[in-house]
């Protein structure tokens, strides 16, 4: 430890240096536990093997609390001049100009982040080719480990958002959801959010823009609402949805994220977005914050995606059989 209270940490193949690794990130209280930043730089050393490839050729938006919880957010998009050159990049078109975002190839990088005090990163439903990992990891398990196009998606999400901290819902409507996705013959993922809901995932094989990814997953979740009026809905404004869990689609879009499976949620007890079978959604225990960093290793040792298709899939076939539902 250096004289300032830095210390180095050994990440691949790579030193990476730790300011403060004593500062509370997450404060105790109220039944959660405290954790340091040095606890966090140690859950991203550890669970590495199992995130970064869900990250890898991504672009990140990074969700920051310098003074821990207590303190202020910032929302992070550009990478920053002091960053290390070895850190990857990615410079994509919005309108106007471009913006420069990080991307997440190496364990190092992960350090690096937790000591930005990054708790949460939301990754783009889109990846481009970066030259490929600096520390031997493996490519995305759950989908095309090849380069892709920042404006064709091999992600589709829908984000299930209760109007309560009731469970029982959110376990429902993924039922329905992953019934109506299988005779739609796309193969889905589960994973809880670590704040509210589930995410259902769906790998796509990166050859249909964002606008035909978006008006598809728009289709297939008012086909799912408009048959359960009572119970879902599509409507974006809160005041429009009652009591009605929302069937959300909006993060298939351009320039839009969604929350990595394995990171970090900034919440009391540092809960984590965790990937889980169809299996686990019966399971009691189970609900949006089931994991912390303290077990999220013992889950990700599991594999719980190991099931699903290597490939992602095309939408001809299923917005045609979408059609020929909605008549």
């Amino acid at each position: 430890m250096t004289a300032d209270g830095a210390r180095t940490v050994r990440a691949g193949r790579r030193t990476v240096e730790v300011h403060r690794p004593d500062k509370v990130l997450f404060p105790g209280g109220g039944g959660a536990k405290e954790y340091t930043k040095a606890d966090l730089v140690a859950y991203h050393q550890e669970i590495a093997p199992f995130m970064l490839p869900h990250l890898r050729g991504r672009p990140l938006m990074l969700e920051r609390y310098p003074d821990g919880l207590d303190g202020p957010r910032f929302i992070q998009k550009n990478v920053q001049g002091h960053y290390p050159d070895w850190i990857g990049r990615v410079e994509v078109p919005k309108e106007g100009g471009t913006v420069l975002h990080p991307v997440c190839e190496d364990t190092a990088t992960l350090v690096y982040l937790a000591d930005q005090a990054c708790l949460t990163l939301h990754r783009w439903l889109a990846r481009v080719s970066t030259g490929g990992p600096a520390d031997g990891t493996s490519g995305d398990a759950a989908g095309d480990p090849s380069g892709g196009a920042v404006d064709r998606p091999d992600r589709l999400v829908f984000d299930l958002d209760p109007a309560t901290d009731d469970f029982e819902p959110v376990r429902d409507t993924a039922r329905l959801l992953g019934e109506l996705l299988d005779q739609l013959g796309l193969p889905a993922a589960l994973m809880t959010t670590g704040s509210r809901g589930l995410h259902v995932v769906v790998a796509l094989n990166g050859r249909h823009d964002f606008d035909e990814v978006h008006t598809f997953a728009k289709d297939v979740a008012d086909t799912l609402a408009e048959a359960h009026p009572d119970r879902l809905t599509t409507q974006a404004r809160k005041k429009d949805r009652g009591d009605r869990l929302y069937l959300d689609i909006q993060r298939n879009a351009y320039a839009q994220t969604t929350v990595a499976p394995f990171t970090v949620r900034a919440r009391p007890g540092a809960p984590v977005a965790m990937p889980v079978t169809w299996e686990q959604l019966d399971e009691p225990e189970l609900g949006p914050r089931r994991w912390t960093i303290a077990d999220a290793l013992d889950q990700a040792r599991t594999e719980p995606w190991s099931g699903l298709p290597r490939g992602g899939r095309a939408l001809g076939p299923a917005r045609r059989r979408l059609d020929a539902l909605r008549g």
